[in-house]
C-alpha cells in the first residue's frame, strides 16, 4: 500500500458535530494503514489553528480558510451552470496542492468525504478512488423546494436537479460510493443504476469511552421538574424547524400533564428563530455548551423530531449510549438498527411525540428501561471499530499486510 490523499469539507477535529465526527473518525482509522496526506476547509482562522494530535501525524496537509460569501458563490453558480455547493467550496489553492501531491507522492487511493470535495478529483487520476457521500444531499434540496415557494424553491430545485447528476458521474468514477445507512445507499442506487457492489454502506459509531455515562456529572439546574433535551447544531435548517415545531407546538401539549417540564435547546450558533424561543412553553436556549454529556446525563427525555433527516443521526446515537430514552421522528430513526418501543420510541406526528413523551414523564421505570436497553445496543452494535471493519478492503488495503506489518 503507498499513501492516502484525503480530502474532506470542514477541518476533521475536534469531532464536535455530525460530519466532522464522521470524517475524524474515518481519518484516524486511514492513518493506521498507510501515511495519510489531508486537504480541508476551515470556517475561520481560530478552525484552522485548532490543534489535535492528528496534525503532527499526517503526512502532509493543506488547510483553506473559506471566505466565499453566499451571494458570490451563488451568482458563480448561476454564470457557470454548477451547483452552489460546489462554487462555495472550489478553490484553487485545493486544487495547487491535490495536483502538486499526485505528481510528487506515490497516491495509492483518494478517499473523499463529502460531495463538494470531489471537485478536485483529478480526471486522470488512476488509483483507487473512494467517494464517501454519506447522505443523498441532491434529495435534501428536492425535499426543501417540495416544501418551499418563490424564488427559494427554485433555488432549492436547481441546486436538487445538479447535485442528481453530479452526484450520478462521481458514482460512475468511483470504486465505491459509501453512505451512513443502507436506506441512504439503497436510494442512491436507484438514483443512479449503480449495483450493490459500487454503493455502500458504511454507518456511524459512537466513541463509547467519551459518551459514557459513568464518567460525567449532570449540569446543575435553577429548577427540579422534567428536562426535556434537543441537541445540535444550532443554524442548521433541519434542526431549527424541528425545535421550533416541538417547542410552539409539542410542548403546550406536554405542559398539560407537566406544568415544570423544560425544554433545553442545546447547541452552538442558535439562529434568530430559535433565540426567540428562550422562554417560550419552558424553553430554553443554551447555545454552545462546554460539555454535551452533562446536558444528556441530566436529561429525561432526549428528543430528535426532524421533520428532513438524511442518514444516521449522531444526536440518537450519542443520547442513547447516554441510557437515555429517546423519542425520534421516522426521519431521525431511519437507519439505526433498533426496535421501536424497545430501544427508542419513534413518533409518528407532532401530537404523538408529546404523547410519547408524556407518558415516559409519567412512567419513570419505563423511561429508564428503555434508555438501558438503547444504551446496551449502542455498545454491543455501534462503536466505530465495528462501524469501521471494511474500511481498509474498501481503500485497497491488505487487511493480513496489515496484520504482517504489526508484527
Amino acid at each position: 500500500m503507498g499513501e492516502i490523499l484525503f480530502l474532506t469539507h470542514r477541518v476533521p477535529w475536534p469531532p464536535n458535530r455530525g460530519d466532522k465526527i464522521r470524517s475524524h473518525h474515518i481519518l484516524r482509522k486511514l492513518m493506521e494503514y498507510a501515511p495519510v496526506h489531508l486537504a480541508c476547509f476551515a470556517d475561520d482562522n481560530a478552525e484552522s489553528l485548532e490543534d489535535s494530535d492528528i496534525r503532527a501525524s499526517l503526512a502532509s496537509m493543506q488547510i483553506v480558510q473559506r471566505n466565499k460569501s453566499n451571494w458570490r458563490a451563488g451568482i458563480e453558480a448561476l454564470a457557470s451552470g454548477r451547483p452552489v455547493s460546489l462554487t462555495s467550496f472550489d478553490s484553487s489553492e485545493i486544487r495547487d496542492y491535490v495536483g502538486d501531491i499526485l505528481r510528487t507522492r506515490p497516491i495509492d487511493c483518494i478517499f473523499v468525504f463529502s460531495g463538494q470535495m470531489a471537485q478536485f478529483i483529478p480526471e486522470d487520476f488512476s488509483g483507487r478512488l473512494v467517494m464517501d457521500f454519506a447522505d443523498v444531499d441532491s434529495a435534501k434540496f428536492e425535499s426543501y423546494a417540495k416544501e418551499g415557494s418563490g424564488p427559494m424553491a427554485w433555488i432549492n430545485r436547481r441546486e436538487g436537479e445538479l447535485l442528481r447528476a453530479f452526484e450520478k458521474r462521481i458514482g460512475i468514477v468511483a470504486d465505491h460510493s459509501l453512505f451512513v445507512s443502507e436506506a441512504e445507499a439503497q436510494l442512491f442506487r436507484q438514483r443512479s443504476g449503480l449495483d450493490d457492489q459500487k454503493v455502500k454502506a458504511l454507518g456511524n459509531g459512537i466513541d463509547l469511552g467519551f459518551y459514557d455515562p459513568t464518567k460525567v456529572v449532570a449540569i446543575t439546574r435553577d429548577k427540579t421538574g422534567p428536562l426535556i433535551i434537543f441537541t445540535g447544531q444550532m443554524d442548521y435548517r433541519p434542526n431549527v424547524e424541528a425545535v421550533v415545531s416541538l417547542s410552539r407546538e409539542a410542548m403546550p401539549q406536554i405542559l398539560k400533564q407537566h406544568p415544570d417540564a423544560q425544554f433545553a435547546i442545546v447547541g452552538r450558533a442558535p439562529t434568530t428563530d430559535v433565540s426567540r424561543l428562550d422562554g417560550l412553553n419552558g424553553t430554553i436556549v443554551t447555545g454552545s455548551v462546554d460539555d454535551i454529556r452533562c446536558w444528556l446525563k441530566a436529561a429525561d427525555i432526549v428528543v430528535a423530531p426532524l421533520r428532513i433527516a438524511r442518514g444516521i443521526q449522531n444526536k440518537v446515537l450519542e443520547a442513547m449510549a447516554m441510557g437515555k430514552p429517546v423519542v425520534a421522528s421516522a426521519a431521525a430513526a431511519q437507519g439505526i438498527e433498533a426496535e421501536n418501543g424497545q430501544h427508542f420510541c419513534v413518533a409518528d406526528d407532532v401530537q404523538h411525540e408529546a404523547m410519547l413523551v408524556s407518558d415516559l414523564l409519567s412512567d419513570s421505570k419505563k423511561a429508564k428501561a428503555l434508555g438501558n436497553r438503547a444504551c446496551a445496543l449502542i455498545r454491543s452494535n455501534y462503536s466505530w471499530e465495528t462501524q469501521l471493519t471494511d474500511l481498509a478492503a474498501l481503500c485497497g488495503i491488505d487487511v493480513p499486510e496489515l496484520a504482517e506489518a504489526a508484527e
